[in-house]
């Protein structure tokens, strides 16, 4: 059984530690007020950043890190609306200038509407990344071949989508989910696709390390609620991991015992 039953139940990446599961995106709410207050309610301790999309330098418009301060968050930028490896190294490249991030979460998405992982791309782009200097955290298909392949090319965790982005589907393909984890030596994180807590408490029950979500907590009606929702889903899962749970048994066994009985 993965993990150690102590009080200190911490995860690490590429030489990081982090006590939280959850990594929450930073997109998509009304407000950077919004966003703040959600991503305190989470007890996340990483943030990814859509370097593409997110005002990270222009000081004369609200930046990002007036809210959530990089001082306080690890901030992961990433690659979110890249659909060629050539795009997401240069976007990964000025993120570095800009703000000497080295640890990134790279994606290359092929077309709508699913906006899967485009492995060819992707793998190019991991390969340029790494023999770059990055530490790279890479979304990738549920492929427990591609998955390992990046691996031992050297990126520092695998992110297999849990469903397409923004669908909210939840775990669709549990069995590679937990077959990429199985086969794994760095983090899993099921990454894209939770709509609901019960789903996150779910990625954690399969054993992956942590979960990233965005859309589940920026489109709920009410996202800070969400926000305490899936930290407290995510922390259930995980504790439901390492306790163990009961086996599937497809025949009635009673609760109570059957001896003694009064007749």
């Amino acid at each position: 059984m993965d993990g150690i039953r102590t009080a200190d139940d911490s995860w690490e990446v590429a030489g990081r530690r982090f006590r939280s599961r959850l990594i929450v995106g930073t997109g998509r709410y009304k407000s950077l007020e919004e966003t703040a207050e959600a991503i305190e309610a989470s007890g996340a301790e990483i943030v990814t950043v859509a370097v593409r999309r997110v005002n990270l330098s222009d000081p004369g418009a609200p930046m990002l890190q007036d809210f959530v301060p990089p001082d306080r968050y690890t901030y992961l930028p990433n690659t979110a609306g890249c659909h060629t490896a050539k795009d997401a190294v240069r976007t990964l490249r000025l993120a570095r200038e800009a703000g000497g991030w080295n640890l990134v979460k790279l994606e290359v998405l092929g077309p709508p509407p699913f906006l899967y992982p485009d492995m060819q791309a992707t793998l190019e782009a991991a390969a340029a990344l790494i023999a770059d200097g990055f530490e790279v955290m890479v979304y990738c298909a549920d492929d427990p071949v591609a998955a390992k392949r990046l691996e031992e090319m050297g990126c520092v965790a695998i992110m297999p989508l849990g469903a397409p982005i923004g669908s909210g589907l939840g775990v669709a393909n549990p069995f590679m989910i937990r077959a990429i984890k199985e086969q794994a030596r760095v983090p899993v994180l099921v990454d894209a696709g939770i709509g609901t807590a019960s789903e996150a408490a779910f990625a954690l029950e399969l054993g992956c390390d942590a979960v990233l979500l965005n859309s589940a907590i920026a489109h709920a009606k009410d996202p800070v609620r969400m926000a305490r929702a899936m930290k407290a889903a995510v922390e259930a899962g995980r504790h439901a991991f390492l306790a163990g749970r009961m086996p599937r048994n497809y025949a009635a066994d009673p609760s109570s015992p059957t001896g003694g009985l009064i007749r």
